[in-house]
């Protein structure tokens, strides 16, 4: 891991709001500024500090000497999370996961890059994580659970064990998920959804037990695109 302990935030709203906080309080980095896409600065701090547009914060803050975290939501489906991960990679910043002293981990736990782990998580031995991944807190991660890169996780979601869940996905509030099921890439499991069987890329989840609609269902693609403002 990168020795780099300054660290710059992209994003300036709720979620880059609680970053500064976590950041500042459980590790040992250093916050220097925020920064977003030239376009949508809008003021000149947040949180006390300087907002810099990305073209300048590079130069400022060189990826030479400066690590940056990634700061965004959900919206569409996590995609826009995933571009900014990538450009933010591409410009040669080491991206730093963070995940709460407050929560109950194991040595063997495998997690990539921007990672972003609140409080009073139970994640069990031989979990792997992929980038960009986000779990809320009070969540259950049962053993052996793969859980793909840039999707996201709301609060109190259960995960049984050797579950594969691809990326891009967003989990609601009290969602639960059998053991050793699959879920593909983009996948909405909504709120107290109950998951008893695999689903395929694109799929809608609601209810207990959960009502899929498959990828290709009209309904299933209104739900999932006006819930992210997509327009798949």
């Amino acid at each position: 891991m990168s020795d780099k302990r300054d660290l710059i935030l992209f994003g300036s709203a709720e979620i880059a709001e609680l970053a500064h906080f976590y950041f500042s309080h459980d590790t040992d980095y250093r916050i220097a500024a925020f920064t977003v896409d030239d376009a949508y600065v809008k003021e000149d701090s947040f949180c006390g500090l300087p907002i810099l547009p990305w073209s300048e914060a590079q130069t400022r803050f060189p990826s030479e000497t400066y690590a940056c975290h990634v700061a965004l939501s959900y919206m569409k489906l996590n995609r826009l999370r995933q571009a900014k991960f990538e450009q933010v990679q591409a410009a040669g910043y080491h991206l730093p996961s963070y995940i709460c002293s407050k929560s109950v981990t194991w040595p063997d736990l495998e997690m990539g890059a921007n990672c972003f782990i609140l409080e009073n998580q139970t994640i069990q031995p031989t979990v792997k994580l992929g980038d960009n991944v986000m779990l809320w807190s009070g969540n259950h991660i049962g053993h052996g659970t793969h859980i793909g890169s840039h999707t996201y996780f709301a609060s109190h979601v259960v995960v049984s064990g050797h579950c594969r869940i691809g990326e891009r996905c967003f989990f609601g509030v009290n969602a639960t998920l059998r053991d050793f099921l699959k879920v593909g890439d983009e996948a909405f499991v909504a709120m107290d959804a109950s998951l008893t069987k695999d689903v395929e890329s694109g799929s809608v989840v609601l209810g207990a037990p959960g009502t899929v609609f498959g990828p290709d269902d009209p309904k299933g693609r209104r739900i999932r695109n006006k819930y992210f403002g997509l327009d798949d």
